[in-house]
């Protein structure tokens, strides 16, 4: 719950804020500061908003224009603060769709599902063991059960007190979990944040099962926008902030601000406009945090400055969307997770579930596809990469073989956050040395257990809550699961074991 205080500003007496940044935490952060009547300024490097979520136009070679992005995001229901943003312009969140199952697929046929899975923990744990066919019984009798009792009592921040010092690899090697689960499903999982298992922190892993499985009653199963990030989303946003008086500038990177004397922050853009604030929120990506953080001379002390250089994005990824002149086969699902292709993570068939994908396979009677290959070595042949995952979904979905690609778009990126071991008390909080610049976005630590999207949605909220704080207006309530697991059985066990 946010500090009690008045419910907005009265008129005459409004902080001008400036929020840099147009992504999920940026526009978290506007929403709730000009809902309580602030003046916001939002600046945005790129022409769209959305951040890693942005979308943009494409015309394709048989004329079609056609909306591109950077890909297939799961909404898990889990993202309580990310929906609540959403359900400002679509109550019901109409927009989005649920996916019948999350399934998983490893060389060598071996299939994994969550559709059976009940979402009432601790159910839910035991249930993705006792249903999953990745594990055997000698595989469950194998496992060091005393050393994975941790995995039962999650606790939020001590997780990352005991366990950022490992790698996942390592935590699950230690416990002796089985090597088949181990690459179908937390390998999946853990890629999911742009980085090999070998390269996470175990408390981020841990976080993860703690949040799907014994925290929270959603289960493993998510949404999908139903049309491309800039209708469902971003657009309707857009609309909502600026009838709220938010002054929208896309196309306007931010170069450096400087904290003033009189206490205002002054925010200086690429094109040399300058311009004065009452207090301003940073939310960036790594790259574009460090860069104005080394802008900025003035900005923060030399502790915390060196924090934000340390900062490093995740490997490379790619997204390949292609568009074929034939359908894939009718049962295939409308997202697949794969482990042991060759680098190959996931597979979309967008045309199941966006609309827009929909109409245009319904045209030209083909299918549009989308392949994600994560934590790609960053000295990697790209064009080699592209030509080695399309043909990992010629051996996933051999009907593809003989299809002819109408277009194609790789999107290859390097922004996001990496979470190393070891890496969680460098990480910058919401706060910063100077009372009226506060971080936000997914990179921010906070003591909530969140992540992805959703880390960004919460911290973005944060960010405004503690300017509204100091100025006696209330913030913004916000929605997680437990700090610590929900069945005390099973806390008092994983505490016997840590005593």
């Amino acid at each position: 719950m946010p500090p009690a205080g008045r419910p907005r500003f009265v008129a005459g007496n409004r902080p001008r804020v400036a929020v840099v940044g147009g992504g999920i935490a940026g526009l978290a952060a506007a929403t709730a500061l000009a809902e309580r009547g602030a003046q916001v300024t939002l600046y945005e490097r790129e022409a769209e908003l959305g951040g890693r979520l942005a979308g943009w136009s494409t015309r394709l070679a048989d004329g079609s224009e056609v909306t591109m992005s950077r890909g297939f995001h799961a909404f898990f229901r889990q993202y309580y603060n990310l929906r609540g943003l959403l359900r400002r312009t679509d109550p019901d969140l109409a927009r989005l769709e649920g996916l019948p199952d999350y399934p998983l697929l490893r060389r060598g046929g071996l299939t994994d599902s969550f559709a059976r899975v009940p979402r009432t923990p601790p159910l839910s744990a035991a249930a993705f063991v006792a249903l999953s066919p990745t594990f055997a019984w000698r595989d469950l009798a194998a496992i060091d059960a005393t050393a994975a009792l941790p995995m039962l009592d999650v606790r939020i921040p001590e997780v990352y007190r005991r366990y950022d010092g490992i790698s996942a690899d390592a935590f699950l090697e230690t416990i002796r979990f089985p090597e088949a689960a181990r690459h179908l499903a937390f390998e999946v999982f853990t890629r999911s944040f742009f980085t090999h298992p070998r390269d996470l922190s175990a408390a981020e892993l841990l976080l993860m099962f703690h949040i799907y499985f014994l925290g929270s009653s959603e289960g493993l199963l998510f949404d999908v926008p139903t049309e491309p990030f800039p209708q469902a989303l971003w657009q309707p946003l857009a609309h909502y902030l600026c009838g709220l008086g938010v002054h929208l500038r896309t196309g306007a990177p931010v170069e450096s601000v400087r904290p003033m004397p009189s206490g205002e922050v002054e925010v200086v853009t690429r094109a040399a406009e300058s311009r004065r604030y009452h207090a301003l929120v940073l939310a960036l990506d790594t790259a574009g945090l460090r860069q104005v953080v080394q802008a900025s001379s003035h900005l923060g002390d030399p502790a915390w400055r060196a924090g934000i250089a340390a900062l490093r994005s995740a490997p490379p990824f790619l997204v390949s969307r292609l568009w074929l002149n034939r359908p894939v086969a009718s049962d295939r699902p409308g997202f697949l997770g794969t482990s042991g292709y060759d680098g190959l993570d996931n597979i979309s068939v967008l045309d199941r579930w966006e609309g827009e994908a929909a109409r245009w396979a319904s045209r030209s009677g083909g299918s549009v596809i989308e392949l994600h290959a994560y934590a790609v070595d960053e000295h990697a042949d790209r064009r080699e990469v592209q030509e080695r995952i399309a043909g990992q979904l010629h051996h996933i979905y051999p009907e593809t073989r003989d299809a002819r690609i109408v277009d194609v778009r790789h999107e290859w990126r390097q922004d996001c956050p990496v979470f190393p071991v070891g890496g969680h008390s460098r990480r910058p909080g919401v706060l910063t040395p100077h009372p009226t610049v506060v971080l936000a976005g997914d990179l921010v630590r906070t003591d909530l257990p969140v992540a992805l999207m959703e880390r960004a949605a919460t911290t973005g909220f944060q960010a405004a809550n503690a300017l509204l704080a100091r100025w006696g207006v209330s913030g913004q309530t916000l929605w997680t699961v437990p700090r610590a697991g929900r069945s005390r059985l099973l806390r008092t066990l994983a505490r016997m074991r840590c005593r």
